[in-house]
C-alpha cells in the first residue's frame, strides 16, 4: 500500500447503476437502488450502513456470488459471471475447514484448478503466511483449538494464500473482544503493507471504517443507495496514534450521524410496513 492511493491509479472495479431485488411471500423487495462506484487499484474502501440495507449484497455481487437485477459490476472492464481466484473473500464466521489443520487449512486452495501452484513453491506458500499470521507453533492443530482471533488469522492466511488481487471482507473481525479486534486490524495493515491488495470491507464499526480505509462509502437505508462518499485523510502506514489525531474525531462523528440519520430512517420504513 502507498503513503496515499493515487487519484489516477487504475479503476479496477466499476459498479455501475447496479440494482437488486429478491423475491419475497410480499413480493419483490429492492436491496440495491442505482449503485455506482469505482475502486482503484490499491484502495481500501469500507462500506458502512444500517444493518440489512444490503451492504453485504453489494460485496457478494463484486465476489461473483450474486447477480445484479439491473446494471452491471466490471473487474478490469470485463462484466463479473461468477467468483475467481483474483477474488478472495474473508467472512465474520472465520470460514475454515474444522476437520482440517492449520497447515491443511491454507494448502487447500492450492489444490483448486485455478489456484495450482507448482509443488517447489507450495509449502513455502504455506509456510510464508503462518509466518505472517503468527500460526507456524499452530501448523498441526484443528481450528477448536485456536482462540478466535487466531481461527480468522487462518482464514486471512488461506485467502492470502492463493494471491488473489482482491479481498472482499464482510465483518471480519465483529465477532472478536475489542483487544483481540484491535490487534487484528493492525496485523491485517501489516500484511497489506507488505503484501499489496485491493480491498473491500464491509463493517458496522465507525472507528474501523476510519483507521483500515482510504475511503469510506455510506449507505442508506433498504434498498442501498450511496449516500456519500468520504476520503480518509491519513496515509499508509498507518499507527494507533491516529486515534488522537483531531480530525479522526470529527470523522468519526460526521460518519456516525450519517449513519444514525440512516437507522432512524430504516425505523420509520418498519413501521410504514407494519401498518
Amino acid at each position: 500500500m502507498n503513503a496515499a492511493t493515487p487519484t489516477d491509479a487504475p479503476v479496477r472495479v466499476s459498479f455501475r447503476d447496479v440494482s437488486v431485488e429478491f423475491p419475497t411471500a410480499q413480493g419483490r423487495m429492492r436491496v440495491l437502488d442505482g449503485v455506482s462506484l469505482d475502486i482503484r487499484q490499491g484502495e481500501f474502501v469500507s462500506i458502512i450502513g444500517p444493518s440489512g440495507c444490503g451492504k453485504t449484497t453489494l460485496m457478494n455481487i463484486l465476489g461473483g456470488f450474486v447477480q445484479p437485477t439491473g446494471g452491471q459490476v466490471l473487474l478490469d472492464g470485463r462484466p463479473v459471471r461468477g467468483p475467481g481466484p483474483d477474488r478472495g473473500v474473508i467472512f465474520q464466521e472465520y470460514g475454515v475447514f474444522p476437520w482440517l489443520t492449520v497447515r491443511q487449512n491454507i494448502a487447500f486452495g492450492l489444490k483448486l484448478a485455478g489456484n495450482k501452484v507448482p509443488r517447489a513453491e507450495h509449502d513455502a506458500v504455506i509456510e510464508r503466511y503462518m509466518g505472517l499470521m503468527g500460526l507456524k507453533d499452530f501448523a498441526d492443530h484443528f481450528p477448536k483449538h485456536l482462540s478466535g482471533g487466531m481461527r480468522q488469522r487462518l482464514a486471512i492466511a488461506r485467502a492470502y494464500a492463493v494471491r488473489p488481487q482482491f479481498l472482499l471482507m464482510d465483518e471480519p473481525f465483529g465477532a472478536l473482544d475489542a483487544q483481540t479486534r484491535s490487534a487484528m486490524q493492525d496485523l491485517l495493515l501489516d500484511v497489506l503493507q507488505t503484501e499489496g491488495k485491493t480491498v473491500m470491507l464491509i463493517t458496522h464499526s465507525v472507528e474501523e471504517a476510519i483507521y483500515l480505509s482510504s475511503r469510506i462509502v455510506v449507505v442508506t437505508a433498504r434498498p442501498a443507495r450511496i449516500r456519500t462518499v468520504i476520503d480518509v485523510p491519513f496515509g499508509y502506514p498507518r499507527a494507533e496514534d491516529v486515534h488522537e489525531d483531531p480530525r479522526f474525531g470529527e470523522m468519526r462523528a460526521q460518519i456516525r450521524a450519517l449513519v444514525m440519520e440512516e437507522y432512524a430512517a430504516q425505523a420509520r420504513q418498519a413501521v410504514r410496513l407494519s401498518d
